[in-house]
């Protein structure tokens, strides 16, 4: 496709679509479980809570899925890799008018994936508790009802957030919906990773120019 770089392989979007479903569901159950309004009005208390329940146990496996290919692995290492680059973008104001060379990922985006991992991590492990309370004491329990329950608010409005970076930025929605960038948007947004993947290596020039 003229004009276009591939940005995001069927593994990751396939991983990244999955978790967005099942997190939303989690949201949104949790919204009615929570709220005596919304839960009069549902009713079904039992099934809700079972939907909320399933869709959290099941958070981690596309992504542990994911993890056979190559491709996503990749990018799992970048997002994990916070460079020195990185801690300028995030201080500088002028982030965006492209004087700091950026990778496949931008600093933001790394610290999103950290803290969706660490708080899936932490809902999974407190659900389980409160899930099977004859795993634990009650002091156990009831610690990890607090925490479950603000987790749960922060991971709300970290998704709020990532909704609204995403819709502001059509390309980059393009790139998790299509898998494939403008090469235009590229260079402007993620100028490192463009140079890898743009640019010829200096080894196929040598052996075109011999």
């Amino acid at each position: 496709m003229t004009g276009t770089v591939r940005r995001f392989g069927k593994a990751a979007r396939a991983v990244h679509w999955t978790v967005a479903l099942l997190m939303i569901i989690c949201i949104v159950t949790a919204a009615i479980l929570y709220n005596g309004s919304l839960e009069v009005a549902i009713g079904h208390r039992h099934l809700v809570e079972l939907i909320h329940v399933y869709s959290g146990f099941a958070l981690p496996v596309p992504i542990l899925l994911g993890a056979i290919s190559a491709a996503y692995r990749l990018d799992l290492r970048r997002l994990n890799r916070f460079t020195p680059g990185d801690w300028r973008w995030l201080r500088s104001r002028e982030r965006r008018d492209g004087s700091i060379k950026v990778g496949k990922f931008n600093a933001g985006q790394k610290l999103n994936a950290a803290l969706s991992g660490g708080a899936i991590a932490a809902l999974l492990g407190t659900g389980v508790i409160m899930y099977f309370p004859s795993l634990t004491r009650l002091s156990w329990r009831t610690g990890s009802t607090f925490v479950h329950d603000w987790f749960a608010l922060a991971v709300g409005l970290l998704v709020l957030g990532h909704i609204a970076y995403a819709l502001k930025d059509s390309e980059a929605l393009r790139g998790m919906r299509t898998g494939r960038v403008s090469a235009s948007w590229a260079r402007a947004e993620h100028a490192a990773w463009a140079d890898e993947v743009l640019e010829p290596p200096q080894d196929h020039e040598q052996e075109a120019l011999s």
